[in-house]
C-alpha cells in the first residue's frame, strides 16, 4: 500500500474508530540507518505520540535484510516516538524483492528469525515486536517454518497475507492454511488479504479462526467496510449503515493533507483519482469514468455531486 496509506489517509481511515490501530508505509532500511527526523518525516504521527490527528495509533514498518541495521533502526524509531515495530517480510514488488527486502525473506527463514531476534533484542520489552507475512515465495507450505521462525524470534504477533509472493494480488487466497498456521504458533494471527465485503470477512473469519482482522484495499474501496466489520466483531456500537459520501470523504483527505502538498492542483486531483480507482476495481463505486478526465478539485467535485 505504498504511496496509498500515507499519513493523511491514516487519519481519513481513523475518523470511523474501527481500527485498534495502522501500519505505516514501510520504511526501507537499505546501506544507511535513517536519522530521528527521516523517521519522523515518514511516519509524522511520531510527532503526536504516535497517533494521526483523528487518534488512531499508528505503528512503524521497516523493511529490509540487514539485521544490524534493521535493529538500529529500530531503535531510532522508538527515540524518535514509535510505540510499535512491524517488520515487512511480505511486499512482493520486483524492486524490492531484487534488493533483499520483502517477500525474499521468505526464501530464508532462518535470516527471517535473525532479524526479528535483533530486533526485539534492540528495543525495549515494552515496544511490540511484529512480523508481516505472506504464505511463502512460491509455496504455501513455507509458511509453517517463517512462521515458527518469526516467533522464535519473538515476534508478537503475526500477520498473514494468504497468497504467496508469486500470486502477487492474484487469487485465490488461502484461508485454510492461515487457520493451521494460527493453531501452530502461540502468538496471536492477523487475517489479511481480499477482505472486501462483509461476507468475505465472516468466510475469512469461519475458515481461519483468526478473532484479528488487517483490512487493507477493502477499506479504501468501501470506507464503511471497517465499521460494519468492528461492528460484527464487537469492538463499537451496532448503528445503521449508510450510503458512502465521497465528497465529504474527498474533502476530509483534503483537510488532512499538508497545505504544501494540496496547492499543486494536479498532484491533489491525483490522489484523489487514486483513490477513486480503487472504490471502483473493489468496491462499487461506479462514476470513475464520468471523474477520470477531471483537472481540478473542483471538477471532479462537481462531477461527483452532478451524478
Amino acid at each position: 500500500m505504498e504511496g496509498v496509506t500515507d499519513a493523511p489517509m491514516r487519519a481519513v481511515m481513523g475518523e470511523s474508530g474501527a481500527f485498534t490501530h495502522a501500519v505505516s508505509e514501510f520504511f526501507r532500511i537499505s546501506q544507511s540507518v535513517p536519522g530521528r527526523a527521516a523517521i519522523q518525516r515518514h511516519v509524522p504521527e511520531l510527532l503526536t505520540n504516535g497517533r494521526t490527528q483523528t487518534g488512531l495509533p499508528v505503528h512503524v514498518q521497516l523493511l529490509g535484510g540487514d539485521p544490524d541495521r534493521l535493529s538500529s533502526a529500530a531503535v531510532v524509531a522508538v527515540e524518535a516516538g514509535a510505540k510499535a515495530i512491524d517488520l515487512n517480510f511480505g511486499c512482493p514488488a520486483p524492486t524490492v524483492n531484487r534488493h533483499d527486502g520483502g517477500a525474499t525473506l521468505l526464501k530464508y527463514p532462518h535470516r527471517l528469525r535473525d532479524i526479528v531476534r535483533a530486533v526485539r533484542s534492540a528495543v525495549p520489552q515494552s515496544v511490540p515486536v511484529s512480523a508481516k507475512l505472506r504464505l511463502g515465495w512460491d509455496n504455501v507450505d513455507a509458511i509453517h517454518l517463517n512462521a515458527e521462525m518469526a516467533v522464535s524470534g519473538g515476534a508478537s504477533w503475526l500477520t498473514i497475507h494468504a497468497r504467496t509472493r508469486t500470486q502477487g494480488y492474484a487469487p485465490p487466497v488461502n484461508w485454510q492454511i492461515v487457520g493451521r498456521v494460527r493453531k501452530q504458533v502461540g502468538v496471536p494471527v492477523v487475517a489479511n488479504g481480499d477482505i472486501h465485503t462483509l461476507d468475505g470477512f465472516r468466510r475469512c473469519r469461519e475458515e481461519t479462526g483468526c478473532v484479528h482482522f488487517m483490512l487493507g484495499r477493502g477499506a479504501l474501496a468501501t470506507p464503511d467496510l471497517p465499521r460494519q466489520v468492528a461492528m460484527e466483531l464487537g469492538l463499537i456500537p451496532i448503528s445503521d449503515s449508510q450510503p458512502i459520501d465521497w465528497p465529504t470523504r474527498l474533502q476530509t483527505l483534503i483537510d488532512q493533507t499538508p497545505r504544501a502538498v494540496v496547492q499543486p492542483t494536479g498532484r491533489m486531483v491525483h490522489r484523489m483519482k487514486q483513490w477513486l480507482r480503487m472504490a471502483a476495481t473493489f468496491g462499487d463505486f461506479r462514476r470513475f469514468d464520468a471523474i477520470k478526465r477531471a483537472n481540478s478539485v473542483d471538477e471532479l467535485f462537481s462531477i461527483l455531486r452532478a451524478a
